[in-house]
């Protein structure tokens, strides 16, 4: 099963200078019970697609679906089912990766996994 489905997004900004292409045509495929990075340098687009599958922003064009719920069209059905965990926490520096998502999940009130 697919956990999160995303075709031909696209998100432009409009700055002074003209259109900022964020996005220009994703497609992403996640399959359940499993890790997906997405790695680029700054300006690539990770932020916006982060933002897009976490109901934040819509994208310009493009369908995105989390748990096969369309996060345009349902946005509070994929807020009830998701948790995000920021990069930049007050505390980040001194957390591992797994102990800043033992804290969103502690904050979350999740039961232990391990």
């Amino acid at each position: 099963m697919t956990i999160i489905e995303a075709k031909g997004l696209k998100k432009t900004y409009r700055s002074k200078s003209g259109p900022v292409h964020a996005l220009d045509g994703l497609d992403l495929s996640v399959p359940q019970g499993t890790v997906k990075a997405l790695l680029g340098p700054n300006g690539a687009g990770k932020t916006t697609v982060v933002k897009m599958l976490t109901t934040l922003i819509k994208p310009d064009e493009g369908t995105a679906f989390v748990d096969g719920i369309d996060v345009v069209r349902n946005p509070k059905a994929v807020r009830r089912i998701i948790g995000a965990s920021g990069q930049y926490a007050a505390v980040d520096e001194n957390l591992t990766g797994f102990e800043n998502l033992e804290m969103v999940g502690r904050l979350y009130h999740l039961g232990r996994v391990c």
